[in-house]
């Protein structure tokens, strides 16, 4: 049977067959928005004071020099929703179906995965394999969290693999059979999500398809991160550090070995890859400008070109065959080099094209449009090349990311 994924104990509220309150309860992933703060006021204002997770994250709209601070609040409500609402659910595989603000359904399962199958660091070749660089500083935020927290919830997405859909697709016509756990609207724009508990005789079946389809697959990538890398990776930091305190063996039976995730098949016809657009904040967006023209002076020929948006003015820019074999690396090259050069520049990555345009609106602020890349090239450019540039893309609009419902003991 397979290993690396598996079910878990999984922790959700009492009154999560509550339409009403589990709108409350569920919230988006806190790496979007980020620099819509407006976002995440309208989600408090929503909360009020009922229970939510809301109350167990940190956005990452608000990082700054205060974070710590709210480390201990976040601690108490984790402690005080475990004494109170959250019941266990052992043993657990989740069906969600997740129908998006588009309109289309997406599914997927929630489960645990080992995370000593996954490995972020540069040229690894772990069963569970990060898609893109990972950006080290944003981790110890993230790991202090974690450092604090009793609980987990996933906005971790898992891709796998099947062309055939054979493993989550035909889940589908067996839900009269699984008991449903959740179905309601989500907040703000997000869409629907149902979830379902499979059967221990389901979960056996999916898990054993998993096991099969990796023996027949000669990929040495068995799982691929979607979303939430940079989680994914804090949870991993954070067992390395069990690991050193407690030693290797014992923390192999710690719970945070293990991670909360949704699996994904790259194949569901929901499921549409996205670029990351970046929005550059300086005080000379002319300089900036110019200087990426020099820089692709030097590139040959080739069908790369990027946007840039300037308040109302747009411009297309050529970067001819590039530096990377991908419009974004070639760019994010750029944008590397020039902010080590000029410090007081700031590059955050948008998600949506309404979003970008709207950033770019703002004073001393540049927005950088460009195409991406097909998801079907995912695994293959990844087991080629390796991980892609940091931020290549997004699986959908921000509000189709992955909500927190699910939650986990992380604590001995």
């Amino acid at each position: 049977m397979n290993s690396i994924f598996s079910s878990a104990d999984i922790l959700l509220p009492d009154f999560i067959s509550d339409s009403k309150k589990a709108a409350k309860w569920a919230v988006v992933a806190c790496d979007q928005f980020t620099s819509e703060p407006e976002y995440w006021k309208n989600a408090y204002d929503f909360v009020s004071d009922d229970p939510s997770t809301l109350n167990m994250i940190l956005p990452e709209a608000f990082l700054g020099s205060d974070s710590a601070d709210k480390l201990p609040e976040i601690a108490r409500h984790m402690t005080e929703y475990q004494n109170s609402i959250l019941q266990e659910h052992a043993n657990a595989l989740i069906y969600v179906r997740r129908m998006q603000s588009n309109g289309k359904t997406r599914c997927g399962i929630v489960g645990k995965i080992d995370l000593e199958e996954y490995d972020y660091s540069v040229g690894s070749v772990s069963s569970v394999r990060a898609t893109e660089g990972t950006v080290l500083e944003r981790i110890p935020p993230r790991v202090a969290v974690r450092r604090a927290a009793t609980l987990e919830m996933p906005h971790v997405m898992l891709l796998v693999d099947d062309a055939d859909k054979k493993v989550i697709e035909p889940l589908e016509i067996l839900t009269s059979e699984m008991c449903k756990l959740y179905d309601f609207d989500l907040m703000l724009g997000g869409g629907k999500i149902t979830g379902y508990k499979l059967t221990p005789e389901q979960t056996k079946d999916v898990l054993d398809k998993l096991s099969n389809m990796f023996y027949k697959n000669t990929s040495s990538i068995k799982f691929a991160v979607g979303d939430g890398n940079h989680s994914l990776a804090s949870a991993k930091a954070r067992y390395e550090e069990i690991k050193s305190e407690i030693g290797a063996e014992k923390a192999k039976k710690h719970p945070l070995r293990y991670a909360l995730c949704e699996v994904v098949n790259l194949h569901d016809n929901a499921l549409e890859f996205e670029p990351i657009y970046r929005l550059v904040k300086t005080k000379n967006a002319d300089a900036l400008v110019s200087a990426l023209e020099t820089y692709c002076k030097q590139c040959e020929d080739g069908p790369q070109s990027v946007k840039c948006i300037i308040g109302n003015e747009e411009r297309v820019i050529s970067l001819g065959k590039g530096t990377h074999s991908l419009t974004v690396g070639t760019l994010q090259k750029f944008l590397d080099e020039y902010k080590a050069s000029n410090s007081d520049i700031e590059i955050d990555y948008i998600h949506g094209l309404d979003s970008i345009y709207k950033l770019a609106q703002n004073e001393n602020s540049v927005g950088f449009v460009f195409d991406g890349m097909k998801k079907e090239e995912l695994f293959t450019s990844v087991e080629n090349d390796g991980a892609l540039p940091r931020k290549t893309f997004s699986m959908g609009e921000a509000t189709d990311k992955r909500y927190y419902i699910e939650c986990r003991k992380i604590s001995q």
